[in-house]
């Protein structure tokens, strides 16, 4: 409690205790210290007596006293850090540290020592030291001080940050397997501003502040998560950490990360969902920029594009540019947009290859990409309004022609062996969900059951696609429909993967109430998790039983009905004559 006021030359109370220990007369001792150590001011001596008049304690009095001058110190601290020149400035709270630093576990006077040490940009490395070698001391103190520990302690800095990723990612998976399903309310809702406003990410950008060296450090660690875990939602936090960054006016790190208007680009996209002809050719401008030697650029330009959201953008882009070109009878190579946005999708595709094996180099485009897998998409769409026309004419008009079930042989193969056409695939089947085009999501949904690394089965694409099937509510009450979703798509990979028994799991709380009984019964015994399932699987399970159970009809009681046969009139029988 006393630290430190012995070196100062102030008395404590060791030497009050020393003093009242060899002493005869203990009263004047008191009095002799109070004397010698109360607040020196002579006009004051004569008001104390008034304090013990009204019952105040000597001790409240100092206390308020005490507080008071802290509190005009720490303001003039502050002060001191903007006033006059720099050197002259920063030499006179130097000199303050010095003196007050042997104070600094003192509890009362440790804030103004820690202000001190908040507002010096270089506190020396031994008072630094000393910080961080004490818990309590560690823990005080300002973010400012605590930087200039971290810039030069990775595994100390890396302590702080790892639980705030661990709760970033947790987030990201919460939002993706809640219980809320909504078309109008998913995981890519949210503004790319309003996300950045989340806590994680306001945590970083107030940790890292202006510094390089720690900015560096967090992307480091979000490369080596990346690579370790596959997790594409670190590829998210690069971009939104940028971006924060950028929206507080950092210029000392905005400058340096040579991704930064490339992202800020970007960030506008997917703020629109859309990448306009204008914002294409400054993207472009961007790759197109990376000049020889400095190709590791390639790198964090991939992560950023691996960035879900920045997917998401690219791939309903893809889809609408595909719609135009029908309408415009163009073929997709003779489309630079759309080659741009394949390019883009290709590099955000092979982020993880890239960085893995660290050859900076644009992955190359498979030609059959352009030439047959999306001309082949633009044939579904060909068929949809062909059959749609004909829907719509009178009756005698109509072609006898209903509409096509089977899909060709090298689609289903593009979805297995090509990455880009898998996510292509997978959002234009998203969109004739989300048009509640059942026609087509039947016709398509077999060639889910295999594609490039289970995207299909991945958690995206799944709460995507749950939230789209909400469209389609009415149709779950069909057997022949919840026969092709369920038996053929989902319940083929529920065993072996426990994020799809979750789900399909989530869907039918969501919509239990219109799949038809006999069939629900049946997805609720295919669905009893097994000793392998995870927790989340058994409490969602739970939670459908007790729904289902809620629905049954109470047992009516059996009560005997009157009979409604009335008694026949015994008629006499004549005598016979």
């Amino acid at each position: 409690m006393y630290a430190g006021l012995q070196e100062l030359g102030v008395a404590n109370g060791e030497d009050l205790k020393e003093t009242l220990t060899n002493c005869t007369e203990p009263l004047k001792a008191i009095e002799q210290f109070q004397t010698e150590n109360g607040v020196l001011l002579p006009s004051l001596q004569s008001a104390l007596p008034f304090l013990d008049l009204h019952g105040t304690p000597r001790l409240e009095f100092h206390q308020s006293v005490f507080d008071e001058l802290r509190e005009k110190l720490l303001e003039r601290v502050s002060a001191i850090a903007l006033e006059g020149k720099v050197e002259e400035r920063y030499k006179k709270l130097e000199d303050l540290l010095e003196k007050s630093f042997s104070l600094v576990k003192m509890p009362s006077i440790q804030p103004v020592v820690m202000c001190v040490m908040k507002h010096l940009p270089k506190v020396p490395e031994k008072k630094l030291k000393l910080v961080m070698a004490d818990k309590d001391l560690y823990k005080a103190c300002a973010v400012e001080v605590k930087r200039q520990i971290w810039q030069d302690n990775q595994a100390l800095f890396g302590d702080e940050v790892s639980p705030l990723l661990k709760q970033y990612i947790l987030e990201k998976e919460n939002i993706l397997f809640s219980n809320e399903i909504s078309v109008l309310n998913n995981f890519f809702s949210p503004s790319p501003k309003a996300r950045r406003q989340g806590e994680v990410v306001q945590k970083l950008t107030q940790m890292i502040g202006k510094n390089v060296k720690l900015y560096d450090m967090v992307l480091q660690f979000l490369r080596t998560l990346f690579l370790r875990t596959r997790n594409v939602h670190y590829c998210t936090l690069r971009a939104e950490l940028l971006m924060s960054l950028h929206d507080l006016e950092i210029s000392e790190i905005c400058t340096v990360d040579p991704c930064h208007k490339f992202t800020w680009c970007l960030d506008a996209c997917i703020r629109e969902k859309f990448v306009d002809n204008k914002r294409a050719r400054e993207l472009q401008g961007f790759l197109d920029g990376v000049k020889k030697g400095q190709e590791q650029v390639l790198g964090d330009l991939s992560m950023i594009l691996c960035d879900p959201f920045a997917i998401n953008t690219l791939a309903l882009s893809t889809i609408r540019h595909l719609q135009d070109l029908v309408g415009q009878d163009t073929l997709p190579r003779e489309s630079p947009d759309l080659l741009l946005l394949l390019r883009m999708l290709s590099l955000g595709q092979g982020a993880w290859d890239m960085i893995d094996s660290q050859v900076f180099k644009e992955p190359k485009m498979e030609v059959e990409l352009i030439t047959k897998f999306l001309p082949m998409l633009m044939s579904f769409v060909v068929d949809d309004h062909t059959f749609n026309v004909d829907q719509k004419l009178p009756s005698e008009e109509k072609g006898p022609i209903p509409y096509p079930s089977t899909i060709p042989e090298a689609f289903t193969k593009f979805l297995q062996d090509n990455r880009i056409a898998c996510e292509i695939g997978l959002y234009y089947i998203l969109h004739i969900t989300k048009q509640r085009n059942k026609n087509a999501f039947l016709r398509l949904l077999p060639a889910l059951v295999e594609t490039f690394s289970d995207l299909a089965f991945s958690d995206i694409f799944l709460h995507l696609l749950t939230g789209n099937l909400t469209l389609l509510g009415d149709e779950f009450a069909l057997e022949e429909f919840c026969t092709s979703l369920f038996d053929g798509f989902f319940l083929t990979a529920c065993s072996r993967k426990d994020n799809v028994h979750r789900h399909v799991l989530r869907l039918l709380l969501h919509l239990h109430h219109k799949v038809a009984p006999a069939k629900l019964e049946s997805l609720q015994k295919a669905l009893e998790p097994t000793k392998q399932s995870g927790e989340a699987v058994k409490e969602l399970y739970n939670q459908l039983s007790e729904k289902l159970e809620l629905r049954k009809p109470s047992p009516a009681e059996v009560t005997e009905t009157p009979s409604m046969e009335l008694p026949l009139p015994t008629v006499p029988t004549p005598a016979s004559r």
